[in-house]
């Protein structure tokens, strides 16, 4: 462990005189000066090569000048022990209370070690396997000094043209809720190890519903879908302890989130009693002034600060406007004082006072980084994830001898794409890739060609792609290898770095010449096995009718060729299920399965135009909500209920016969879903409520019991609260949320 001296603080909390967090938080706001407090409030990104000599000029100098005087609270961006290190010395030693720092970073799947996307990870519906992989995140980025991500991300989204799409659970606010307590969970751990780090539940909130699935753009919603959509997974986050929140860039009804009162101080800090801290995106304090809500950076910083953003991202704002602000007034210091005890509250949680240097062990970082353990880890969570869409004439698993394969695809043979969007910390190159995966089972042949490439090129700004829309001069060797080929398997789909944020999309159709490929190919060999990598759901309706296998691979990581190949050849059986719906035109986004019904779903007509549809599609999504396959054959029978009522303050069971009817042992992920027939709201046509996962050996059979009880039929409803309304609901259940066993039953409120 690297040495490090104690100041005054540090020394006050080690004495026995403090027996609770608050007490020392209190003992050191007492020290503390008003531009103490604000500093606090400060978050800088990393700035200068701290092992070199420190800035003399310009804003680096500045903020410098800032660190040494204990206006920093926390940095971000800044990673490797030995520059962790640097800086927490010079803010335990130099500074004059000698407050540590936090050390922010977005680990959002995976430091070095990159797991799936977190949109792939929700597929698996394995609470303990995401719980798993935020863990081994959080243990690798803890080696390395951080000590804090800005994850999960539990916004939900009903639009795949969205980019961040990739960084969510997807568009159910149940399974969303779930998935966030797990990531929570992984993340935090016990906060007094040196594996665990803070969470940051974000974005707060609505920003998966901008409008036209374009990133930053304004998002209007009612309270009805704010309150049952868009914030229960946030609640859940608070619920699970998660130490920190960060507000959005979005504005929600005409006021930018970084600004929103009724969001941070009343609904999170008052009636959820949120104790930790809120922290801007970046930049989104001063964003509010483009956003035409702010005239300029104080008053900017007047807003935020009143609305309870506590902690600011890089707009300067608070440091430099802050102080002037409570002099004139406009802020009140009770205001600082509380974000400052927020942010102090969670250091000591963390126990940063009672050792500043708590991550900084450049042995243990050498020996941590990239260790065996994780790597089998995110493999385990890769295969989890793959989705089965669809297998015509049992075409997989592949043979594994006697068989000529023709692998096809730029990306089967990329290893920076699989690592996908937001893995900041990763080397390009480190990810296996699907022809190294394959080549792991030599007793077929294998034969490779390119095809096409997907990305031409990286544009100025490093983390975006140009796409190829015209180069076809690879399709030739790509059909003669098809030709020549028993089975071929095609892997397209999109780069890893055309999703996530600023990567909205238009299109959501296979990019580029890619389509064109697949038909080519399809001409000269009808047996493709199409495996897509991507980030998001996309609009592939001609590869639907027409390729007889599908699987959804998205960008699964580190170990993405691997976990890939397994499934392919069938020593993984796939038991991903879809966390968002997957379109059959763009036209038809956002499309999701807890839609409402409308006053006229279906007309009985048969040439009637008169009811909600499309003239030139239909309304059905191409691949369901829950949708996903095995190699299994799973059956659903004997729906039973254990009564068709029941009151408040009671409960009835739901019970299903699942049979795994093949020679195959399998995983399958059942579902319940709850239609309230009629409410003060109009509700959905169904909403998950439950799901199992569950293994059956081979032509094994069990019973699947679920409980429904008030809490399961609660909504926020027009009286403005979470409650239960009496009346008739179908259940369903099944394997997605389109094949359904259903019956149906009565609460009532006596």
């Amino acid at each position: 462990m690297l040495s490090f001296a104690c100041n005054a603080p540090k020394r006050v909390m080690a004495s026995k005189e403090f027996d609770s967090i608050d007490q020392k938080v209190d003992s050191v706001m007492q020290l503390m000066t008003l531009e103490e407090k604000i500093g606090q409030l400060n978050q800088y990104n990393g700035f200068w090569d701290v092992t070199g000599p420190a800035p003399k000029e310009g804003q680096a100098a500045k903020k410098y000048e800032d660190l040494k005087n204990g206006l920093v609270g926390s940095m971000l961006n800044v990673k490797g022990v030995k520059d962790v290190y640097a800086l927490q010395k010079i803010a335990v030693e130099q500074t004059r209370l000698g407050i540590p720092l936090l050390f922010g970073f977005d680990v959002v799947h995976g430091y070095k070690t990159i797991s799936p996307i977190p949109l792939a990870e929700a597929a698996s519906w394995d609470l303990e396997a995401i719980k798993k992989s935020a863990a081994i995140a959080a243990e690798e980025s803890a080696a390395v000094g951080i000590n804090w991500t800005f994850a999960p991300m539990v916004d939900i989204s009903r639009d795949a043209r969205w980019g961040r799409s990739m960084e969510g659970a997807g568009e159910d606010p149940y399974l969303g809720s779930l998935i966030a307590i797990a990531r929570i969970e992984g993340f935090q751990g016990d906060l007094s190890s040196n594996k665990s780090i803070l969470a940051c539940a974000k974005h707060f909130a609505g920003y998966g519903f901008a409008e036209s699935g374009r990133d930053y753009n304004t998002v209007f919603v009612s309270d009805e879908i704010l309150h049952n959509v868009i914030l229960p997974p946030f609640k859940a986050s608070v619920a699970a302890g998660v130490k920190t929140f960060m507000n959005s860039f979005n504005d929600l009804n005409g006021i930018p989130a970084t600004g929103s009162a009724f969001l941070q101080r009343d609904l999170l800090k008052e009636d959820w009693k949120f104790d930790g801290f809120v922290v801007s995106d970046w930049g989104s304090i001063n964003e509010m002034i483009p956003h035409g809500y702010a005239k300029d950076s104080k008053q900017a910083a007047e807003i935020a600060i009143n609305a309870g953003s506590d902690m600011d991202m890089e707009s300067y704002a608070y440091v430099a406007h802050l102080r002037t602000l409570v002099e004139e007034g406009k802020v009140a210091v009770a205001h600082i004082d509380d974000a400052a005890r927020r942010i102090l509250r969670t250091k000591f949680e963390l126990g940063l006072f009672e050792n500043p240097y708590k991550y900084c062990d450049e042995a243990y970082e050498k020996a941590t980084v990239g260790k065996p353990d994780f790597h089998e880890g995110v493999l385990d969570m890769a295969k989890k994830s793959i989705v089965l869409l669809k297998n015509e004439s049992h075409l997989l698993p592949l043979k594994k001898s006697g068989q000529k394969i023709a692998l096809i695809g730029a990306l089967a043979n990329d290893k920076t794409s699989p690592l996908g969007s937001w893995r900041i910390a990763a080397d390009d190159n480190t990810a296996v890739s699907v022809l190294e995966g394959m080549q792991k089972y030599p007793n077929n042949e294998l034969l490779y060609a390119k095809g096409a490439d997907v990305a031409v090129g990286r544009t100025q700004f490093m983390w975006e792609t140009k796409i190829n829309m015209t180069d076809t001069s690879g399709f030739a060797e790509a059909i003669e290898t098809a030709k020549k080929a028993d089975v071929v398997v095609m892997v397209l789909g999109e780069h890893g770095l055309q999703s996530g944020e600023g990567r909205s999309r238009a299109d959501l159709g296979l990019p580029g010449v890619q389509q064109q490929l697949l038909e080519a190919v399809a001409e000269v060999n009808p047996n493709i096995v199409l495996v897509l990598t991507n980030g998001r759901p996309l609009a592939i309706p001609w590869a639907a009718e027409n390729i007889p296998a599908i699987v959804e691979a998205w960008h699964l990581g580190t170990q993405s060729g691997n976990a890939i190949a397994q499934v392919l050849y069938g020593d993984y059986n796939p038991s991903g299920k879809l966390p968002m719906t997957f379109p059959r035109n763009i036209g038809q986004v956002p499309i999701y399965y807890n839609h409402k019904n409308t006053g006229r779903p279906v007309m009985n007509e048969p040439e009637s135009v008169f009811w909600s549809h499309y003239i030139d599609e239909k309304n059905t999504p191409l691949y369901a909500f829950g949708h996903g396959l095995s190699y299994s054959k799973f059956e659903y029978t004997d729906l039973k209920l254990s009564s068709t009522t029941f009151s408040k303050n009671g409960s009835i069971q739901v019970s299903v016969t699942l049979k795994n009817n093949s020679n195959v042992p399998g995983k399958e992920v059942v579902q319940l879903y709850i239609r309230d027939l009629v409410g003060s709201y109009i509700r959905p046509v169904k909403e998950l409520k439950g799901f199992e996962l569950v293994s059956l050996a081979a032509n094994e059979t069990k019973t699947i019991t679920f409980t429904i009880d008030e809490s399961t039929l609660a909504f926020y409803t027009a009286n403005n609260r979470w409650e239960a309304e009496e009346g008739e609901f179908t259940v369903f259940v099944g394997g997605s949320s389109d094949q359904n066993l259903t019956s149906n039953f009565q609460y009532t409120n006596n």
